[in-house]
């Protein structure tokens, strides 16, 4: 497998905790979003990706061996974009160690937690927004990081109040093994702490945050670790 990603790409970030929990080897490939007016926006990557977002994930297909009935075919290599679609497709390929619990309300909660930071937080406060509130609507660094915070606290004392007061809710997100929301709090986390937001009151997340920097998986994943950081 390749994963075409970017070392402080929230969602980069979150298939190489999901990569690394699962013990699967995998090529990094950098796409700089920034160098050259963003390596993302290459003719070459828009192929692989075209909405010209990071990660994308090649792979091979076999399940095109059962459908050809050919177990010398290697099968065909696929793109896969969308970090949480990516994440769902490692997890039915390759089930464990699982990244979702085995009840179903179980798995709706965790897949719940791992959307409010995917779908709530993390679009607000992504590169191109914000690159579009300095460039085109000119506001200054000092606006553009209220912003960031405000969108980032608001969504992050969300999910403390939430995990704060369910019972699922263990050494991580859900009980006392990683899962799907575990992989996408970190990078939040990272995110948030690089941006000066104060987390002091949100010490669920804060604790969760430091079991998972605990464990190799997750520090492997770290933006620091990764060939491609600066």
């Amino acid at each position: 497998m390749k994963l075409y990603g970017y070392f402080r790409s929230s969602a980069s970030y979150r298939v190489r905790i999901a990569l690394n929990l699962k013990g699967l080897d995998y090529e990094n490939v950098s796409i700089h979003l920034v160098k050259d007016g963003g390596e993302q926006f290459s003719e070459s990557f828009r192929a692989l990706n075209p909405d010209a977002l990071v990660p994308a994930l090649i792979d091979v297909d076999n399940e095109r061996n059962k459908e050809h009935n050919d177990e010398h075919d290697g099968g065909r290599e696929i793109a896969l974009s969308q970090s949480l679609a990516i994440i769902e497709y490692l997890e039915e390929k390759y089930p464990a160690p699982a990244l979702l619990p085995a009840k179903l309300v179980d798995r709706a909660h965790v897949r719940a937690l791992a959307l409010a930071i995917a779908c709530e937080i993390h679009p607000l406060n992504n590169l191109r927004v914000l690159k579009y509130l300095t460039r085109i609507l000119t506001v200054s660094d000092e606006q553009k990081n209220a912003w960031y915070q405000h969108w980032c606290m608001s969504g992050l004392a969300v999910l403390e109040q939430k995990l704060a007061t369910d019972k699922r809710t263990g050494d991580f997100c859900f009980a006392n093994t990683p899962t799907l929301a575990d992989c996408c709090l970190v990078p939040q986390i990272f995110n948030a702490q690089r941006f000066n937001c104060d987390l002091t009151a949100m010490p669920t997340l804060m604790r969760i945050n430091q079991n998972c920097l605990e464990m190799h998986a997750f520090i492997s994943a770290m933006p620091v670790n990764q060939p491609d950081a600066e």
